[in-house]
């Protein structure tokens, strides 16, 4: 196991010390000037995300795909959780109060990178039935003319969403109930596994709608409880700021080496966190049943917004007022516990172990679809399909009881492989998405509800879920 664990370290240093850390603030940067800063049209998202009217077809058929706020749902149950929580409380306590400023700029430059991933998602996505299908690993396929490296990345996404993401989320739990209520990690480890299975064996609509509830009650829960807490502590909020900008800009931290961390655990847990361009997301804008791509896009691209901006802010300054940066010695959800008991009472921390326990819960269901579409890429089979429910449950039982080091470091992995796959791909499909852009704005402009047709695009190839001509809104 310290062979296992000693290379997976050293991969993780050379990835996220040289490559990711420049390609992602790189292509973020690229995509919000090129797309004439797309992720920062809040309104127009509001808008969008209550946007019932679906895709019809000339034919009049709805194809009762998820709605638009549904595929959000699912995405946010797969974003808000572990990543706002533990992986926020990680980030400072490693990478010390710099390390929040990094996550934002991760999450505002990544926006545009989520913006376009699921603009072109929603592109290339694939009838099944009555639903939609759709991802990475389809418009590499159907974009990139490349089936080999698509299916690769199904590969990559299935592993690392479906199967250690989900160990990560019940590596979690399961620290947050010994801690908090001294619940043994084998007896929680069989919960999550029943709860699990009796969910995941009811498909893609259970997990939406189990989705659609928890997530926004509980984030809702989250953020008031947070809110409540800088309330009470409204004076120290302008050092706490002061001190996240000097901690990522300040010539000590430079000096001493802090700088570097800041930056790498900023954009790890930021990226972890949010998704923004890592891949999937767009398997979730997907299946939404909207009358343009770019809708799908801009609520995507809210999602990013809504996690890091609103969620991991308020764990960040949460833990920073209660001081538990430094020396802790305790690990991830621990410490994002510590600091609620310590500004609130002891109840506070039961209460971060059921809202994690909610959170991470809807982060495995929301981690399974991601594991279970890209099976279907593969080869739609039901023996599959079973046997990758299986090891989704053997997983979970697996994080429950492992390290929370060696669990994280394994997530970090596998998340640098698929990020690089999807940035590759987005990066040269960007065309696709400006096209659909500048398409969807310029109806706006005449006062339309914008609908998307395919001969919008020069090269039409590979797409199948848009009809070619044109017809009445």
């Amino acid at each position: 196991m310290e062979f296992i664990e000693g290379i997976v370290s050293l991969l993780n240093n050379l990835l996220w010390s040289y490559v990711l850390i420049i390609i992602l603030l790189g292509l973020g940067l690229y995509f919000t000037i090129r797309s004439g800063f797309v992720q920062f049209s809040i309104r127009e998202m509001i808008r969008v995300i209550t946007d019932k009217r679906v895709y019809t077809g000339s034919k009049g058929k709805n194809r009762k795909g998820t709605s638009s706020f549904q595929a959000f749902a699912i995405s946010a149950a797969s974003r808000v959780g572990t990543g706002n929580m533990a992986g926020v409380a990680s980030a400072v306590a490693l990478g010390g109060p710099g390390a929040l400023f990094w996550m934002w700029l991760i999450a505002l430059l990544g926006a545009a990178s989520g913006f376009v991933e699921s603009t072109l998602a929603q592109v290339y996505k694939v009838k099944d039935k009555n639903l939609y299908r759709g991802g990475p690993a389809y418009y590499i396929e159907k974009g990139l003319k490349s089936r080999s490296l698509g299916v690769v990345f199904a590969v990559t996404i299935t592993f690392t969403y479906g199967l250690v993401f989900n160990s990560v989320q019940s590596n979690t739990i399961g620290l947050a109930f010994y801690d908090q209520f001294a619940v043994s990690p084998i007896v929680m480890a069989i919960l999550l596994t029943i709860l699990t299975a009796l969910v995941v064996f009811g498909g893609i609509r259970s997990i939406a709608s189990v989705s659609q509830i928890i997530v926004p009650v509980m984030a809702i829960i989250y953020i008031l409880l947070a809110v409540f807490i800088l309330i009470l502590n409204i004076g120290a909020i302008p050092e706490i700021i002061s001190i996240i900008f000097a901690n990522a800009f300040g010539i000590e931290q430079v000096a001493g080496g802090g700088f570097g961390a800041a930056i790498m655990m900023g954009v790890k847990r930021g990226l972890f966190s949010n998704e923004a361009g890592m891949g999937a997301a767009p398997n979730a804008a997907a299946t939404a049943d909207v009358t343009h791509p770019v809708k799908q896009g801009l609520v995507q691209a809210l999602g990013v917004f809504f996690d890091t901006l609103l969620i991991c802010s308020a764990t960040g300054f949460i833990i920073i007022a209660a001081g538990g940066f430094a020396g802790s010695d305790v690990d991830g959800i621990q410490i994002t516990q510590a600091a609620f008991s310590q500004l609130l009472g002891n109840w506070a921390g039961g209460f971060i172990a059921i809202a994690i326990f909610l959170f991470a819960f809807s982060s495995i269901l929301g981690n399974y679809y991601y594991g279970e579409s890209n099976i279907y890429y593969i080869k739609e089979s039901r023996m599959a399909l079973f046997v990758y429910r299986i090891i989704v449950l053997v997983m979970i039982i697996f994080g429950t009881l492992a390290s929370f080091d060696f669990v994280w470091a394994l997530a970090d992995l596998t998340m640098a492989i698929m990020a690089l796959i999807n940035l590759y791909a987005i990066a040269r499909l960007f065309k696709i998405a400006k096209i659909a852009l500048d398409d969807y704005r310029t109806q706006r402009k005449a006062g339309k509800d914008p609908v998307f047709h395919q001969h919008t695009l020069p090269n039409q190839a590979g797409i199948e879920s848009w009809e070619t001509k044109k017809r009445s809104p």
